[in-house]
């Protein structure tokens, strides 16, 4: 177990959230107590995996012994806070939330049903188009295909259960469209909207209730990561991305929206991520201390947040650094 004055984190596959996990470490220190980030990951090659205090090598998240493996780190160095980085585990956290509270572990996940709805994009549109929140026209793959059906070219193509945006891309003819349905599983077609794209880190508290929204532009990309982004406070979008997670019942901590807000001024909702993203950092960097808040929270403490209490106008270039292993 954890020696008194000493909080241990537990990150699962902490892949290369650096930052995110750096950002935990200071706010711990600065509330008074001794840090302790411990990183999950299934190989030895992870970057972040090398800037934490513990480091545990576990088996594929779909594999059994996983969800064990995970109890017992938290078991054995009293881990108080678990914080899933990826979508992959989502599912397996929020079915077993209860075995980690009787561990003494919070689990910062949504409820079983919200990961649903969130992993599955045609659920997404069917969430976002009930409770009359704009979104793209979605069809499957066979109703794309069908004729008379107000597909119009070009269109966006995406694995039904994918992310990082695996397998997605913009095709511009029937005849591509016929191909490249073929190549996607679970393959469905998203009317393509023009415009400029957002990503939205959402702040929901403990209550439901969201406190803060950062809409990011998406300048670059890369590996469905953004590589360059500026901080735009658009009420709008602020007001559409806090209207949705409120509604969707997301949280608690950081729920991360994506939506494209077109030229002619249309906000269109494209999908709903229930965990950090990957370019956090900027809206941390910008003032929405995310880390800070919900380990006050987890305190019982009510921190000041303010919903639009951030920088504007702020940009993250991101870079390559360097992590050396002697083998």
């Amino acid at each position: 177990m954890a020696e008194s004055g000493i909080y241990p984190i537990l990150f699962t596959c902490v892949g290369r959230r650096v930052s995110l996990i750096e950002r935990f470490r200071a706010c711990v220190q600065e509330l008074g107590q001794e840090p302790c980030i411990i990183g999950a990951d299934m190989t030895q090659m992870s970057p972040a995996l090398q800037m934490c205090d513990k480091k545990f090598l576990v088996s594929r998240v779909d594999e059994s012994p996983y969800l064990e493996e995970l109890l017992k780190i938290v078991r054995d160095n009293g881990v108080r806070l678990l914080v899933p980085t990826v979508d992959l585990d989502l599912r397996l956290l929020a079915e077993n939330r209860d075995l980690f509270a009787k561990a003494g572990c919070f689990v910062l996940i949504s409820k079983p049903e919200v990961i649903d709805i969130c992993q599955d994009k045609q659920k997404t549109y069917r969430f976002l188009h009930e409770n009359g929140i704009d979104t793209p026209m979605t069809w499957s793959s066979e109703e794309a295909l069908e004729d008379d059906n107000g597909l119009a070219f070009p269109c966006f193509l995406k694995p039904r259960d994918g992310y990082a945006s695996r397998g997605s891309g913009k095709v511009n003819s029937r005849l591509e469209l016929e191909a490249f349905t073929h190549r996607i599983p679970n393959c469905i077609v998203q009317e393509y909207i023009r415009g400029n794209e957002f990503t939205c880190d959402v702040y929901m508290d403990m209550k439901g209730k969201a406190r803060c929204v950062v809409p990011r532009m998406r300048i670059e990309v890369r590996s469905g990561e953004v590589s360059k982004g500026k901080v735009v406070k658009d009420r709008h979008i602020m007001d559409t991305a806090a209207n949705v997670v409120e509604k969707l019942g997301a949280g608690p901590g950081v729920i991360t929206l994506q939506l494209i807000r077109s030229f002619e001024g249309r906000i269109a909702v494209i999908e709903v991520n229930p965990r950090f993203g990957g370019g956090v950092p900027l809206a941390i960097k910008a003032g929405a201390d995310f880390p800070m808040w919900i380990l006050k929270e987890l305190r019982g403490e009510e921190p000041e947040i303010e919903f639009g209490g951030f920088k504007d106008g702020l940009v993250m270039l991101r870079y390559d650094a360097e992590v050396w292993l002697e083998t």
